[in-house]
């Protein structure tokens, strides 16, 4: 194993059909109002957690939950996974505010997010 740490799961994204309609459940889920309300994503910041409504699964094409670990360095991380067996399947990129966001598939298929906020 490398030294590249990961900080834990802080963010998770889930798409959804209807982005109104799910605004509603999760405000009232979390106990507050998004702090990012916008068509193309919706965002709630609540006990440390980002949780993220992306509608139709967004670019990406989500077709569930996806779980972000941040790390420090996502680079070195995803040349780790990678090593250990995971397949990349979003390269690192900025989606803005100099966050980068990659994911990758482990041996089962199930996505795994990494994020780095610069």
């Amino acid at each position: 194993m490398t030294s590249s740490s990961t900080q834990g799961i802080k963010t998770v994204l889930h798409p959804v059909s209807d982005l109104a309609k799910a605004k509603d459940v999760y405000a009232a889920l979390l106990g507050v109002p998004p702090q990012t309300d916008e068509s193309y994503y919706v965002g709630f910041e609540a006990a440390g957690q980002n949780i993220g409504l992306v509608p139709s699964g967004g670019p990406q094409g989500m077709a569930s939950p996806v779980a972000y670990w941040h790390v420090e360095d996502i680079e070195a991380k995803l040349a780790e996974v990678t090593a250990a067996g995971a397949t990349l399947k979003e390269p690192a990129h900025d989606v803005g505010g100099g966050r980068l966001v990659a994911t990758v598939t482990d041996p089962d298929g199930n996505v795994l997010g990494l994020l780095q906020d610069r």
